[in-house]
């Protein structure tokens, strides 16, 4: 027996919010759109979903065609459905936010995005939809989340710095931390590695560098492990 539904149904997006760590800067990765409605605006990647894809299979795929970004570390964030919206048509948006190295990452529009680009968490432009609303929530989520879960990591590089691993918190967290409890605190953890090998080609005093044991961390959580900092 084939069954019918009588009432209309929302069409259904995804919106990606790419958060990445420059230098002394939080960004965001946003497009330029390429099409109507909010032609030529800056807004996160995404679009809508499609009838055969899961929501996270089509927020990859939105990140691929219009930022040529993949292979992330993603999370679904919250959904938006205020009737609004989209003056198009009743949308329901499902958000998702990721964390990237920059550095790891070639950027280039495609699809229905114009270009692509990293901006400073307080430094954005106008944007399209309730993508300001959606930047908001997602930038809460990760000052709570990056605390005690060590996601942070996404944003760095394989090889990195206790200098560079404080001054991630620091950004996010927006406030100072002392560097020797830090350093007490992250080393007792035992979830970094001492890779043996110090900076190259700095104009300061070189720092060992350090790599963050994802297996490790995988083995205290099963043991009851709490990270927090």
């Amino acid at each position: 027996m084939a069954f019918t539904y009588e009432y209309p149904h929302p069409a259904v997006t995804v919106d990606c919010v790419i958060f990445g760590l420059d230098e002394e800067e939080l960004k965001i990765l946003l497009i330029k759109r390429d099409l109507e409605p909010f032609a030529d605006k800056w807004a996160l990647p995404g679009g809508f979903v499609q009838i055969e894809e899961s929501l996270e299979e089509a927020a990859r795929r939105e990140l691929h065609e219009e930022a040529g970004v993949r292979n992330v570390f993603m999370e679904q964030l919250y959904s938006f459905g205020d009737v609004g919206r989209d003056p198009r048509e009743r949308v329901i948006t499902v958000a998702y936010y990721a964390l990237v190295n920059i550095s790891a990452h070639n950027l280039q529009a495609a699809t229905d995005a114009r270009d692509a680009a990293w901006f400073a968490i307080d430094d954005l432009p106008p944007l399209a939809f309730d993508h300001e609303k959606i930047i908001d929530m997602a930038l809460k989520r990760l000052k709570g989340k990056v605390r005690y879960e060590p996601i942070g990591f996404e944003l760095l590089p394989k090889k990195f710095t206790l200098t560079q691993l404080q001054r991630l918190y620091e950004i996010i967290l927006e406030r100072p931390l002392d560097k020797r409890n830090f350093r007490k605190k992250i080393q007792k953890m035992a979830i970094l590695v001492d890779l043996n090998e110090i900076q190259k080609d700095v104009a300061h005093r070189a720092a060992r560098l350090y790599g963050f044991d994802e297996d490790k961390y995988g083995q205290l959580i099963k043991q009851g492990f709490n990270f927090e900092l």
